[in-house]
């Protein structure tokens, strides 16, 4: 075995810079491919951020639905008796909130439950007028939920609390209005429910659509806004402690509620497309790469392996079984591949801390990208793996030379 190591060695050693090459092709492979699936890794999770800012794991609803016939007709020359179906809300609000939560939050994966009250509405300062959506919550266990204290420009969410009539808006309310803390700004229902609330907070989610439309109100308030009692209450959200698993667990919870549950992957389905087609192209784009690589190492070691003829015949006649042949070019190949790897590793790292530093603005800020050990460790074990099945075809082809014939030419 040392010999045979000892041999693909001086190989390696005798033609430099063929073996700087293969390995410089497997470092370009390796590195871009690291890269590019850290960047979609990164764009992933920061998708997934900003979702979980303002939209739960799953969602317990209770769906509308259309009026029904009054009677159940089959035959078709006989028309069933209703006029004008329309949706139904007797159904909207969820029937004993408190107890619902109280069962989800003694499930195991669940890590916590809220109440919540969406309300469509008018915001108004003199003539000016904007479209938005309110959240009824109880602002400190949404806040768990959602961590709405990090993105608070001004103000406290315990403001809120303390404040009945109070409101937290979105930085662009805030900004198309010319309001500040402490302000009042008045709001109409889209139940025609006119209140004047105080401004005790501005966020800013970095999303510009939700920032200037986005509020949240104590839950007695929301429920006043649509003429409802105190027990009105339209969603629970939930928490899981694995959110990629929200869609396994969602039948679960129906079943335990008896109301609907939907996931935030399917209530965000265009999103979902968009990260899915980001990783199928990105993955293609880096394993095309890797298979260049590949391919040049393949080549590299057929051209080794073909200018060694005359080697390999007078090692068989000496005595070397096929089995060492293979063996040799096969180190060969191992150790071009660990030279390409480690540097590749290398490259990886310098790329991704070079481009982390770069301010793209919007909702993102500085590029999206980490390093991510688990994609390091894939990489490095792809890399390998490519690497020896790109040198086993020409070293077995190798293993089989007959020496007689060799000596005969």
């Amino acid at each position: 075995m040392k010999v045979n190591t000892d041999i693909a060695q001086t190989h390696l050693k005798s033609n430099k810079k063929q073996t700087m090459l293969a390995s410089m092709g497997v470092t370009v492979g390796i590195g871009v491919f690291i890269f590019m699936i850290s960047l979609v890794v990164g764009f992933n999770r920061n998708s997934d951020e900003g979702f979980f800012k303002t939209t739960p794991h799953i969602r317990i609803f209770q769906e509308d639905k259309l009026s029904q016939p009054l009677l159940n007709i089959v035959d078709t020359n006989v028309s069933p008796i209703i006029i004008n179906p329309t949706i139904s809300n007797l159904s909207s609000t969820l029937l004993n909130p408190s107890k619902i939560i109280s069962d989800l939050k003694n499930e195991e994966d669940v890590v916590t439950a809220t109440e919540h009250v969406s309300v469509s509405l008018f915001y108004n300062n003199g003539h000016s007028q904007i479209t938005g959506q309110a959240s009824g919550v109880n602002i400190i266990e949404a806040n768990a939920m959602f961590d709405i204290e990090s993105t608070m420009l001004a103000g406290d969410i315990q403001n809120l609390v303390s404040t009945p009539n109070g409101i937290i808006i979105g930085v662009g309310i805030a900004d198309k209005f010319n309001i500040q803390l402490n302000d009042n700004i008045s709001v109409i229902s889209a139940v025609g429910v006119s209140k004047i609330l105080k401004v005790v907070g501005v966020f800013s989610t970095s999303n510009a659509a939700l920032d200037e439309s986005k509020s949240y109100v104590n839950l007695p308030m929301s429920q006043q806004l649509l003429k409802q009692n105190s027990s009105y209450v339209t969603d629970i959200f939930v928490n899981i402690k694995d959110p990629n698993k929200a869609v396994a667990y969602t039948d679960h919870l129906e079943k335990i509620t008896g109301y609907n549950a939907e996931d935030w992957q399917t209530a965000n389905e265009a999103a979902m497309a968009s990260k899915k087609t980001r990783r199928v192209m990105f993955g293609a784009i880096s394993l095309a790469i890797l298979l260049v690589a590949a391919f040049g190492i393949y080549n590299i070691i057929n051209m080794t392996v073909k200018e060694k003829l005359n080697d390999i015949a007078i090692l068989k006649a000496i005595g070397f079984s096929g089995k060492d042949v293979l063996s040799i070019f096969l180190k060969e190949t191992f150790l071009i591949g660990l030279i390409g790897t480690s540097l590749g590793l290398i490259l990886a790292y310098v790329l991704i801390k070079a481009v982390s530093g770069i301010y793209i603005g919007g909702n993102i800020g500085y590029f999206p990208i980490w390093i991510e050990p688990e994609v390091f460790i894939m990489g490095a074990a792809i890399g390998m793996f490519i690497t020896l099945m790109a040198g086993y075809i020409p070293a077995r082809s190798a293993a089989h030379i007959d020496p007689i014939e060799i000596f005969r030419k």
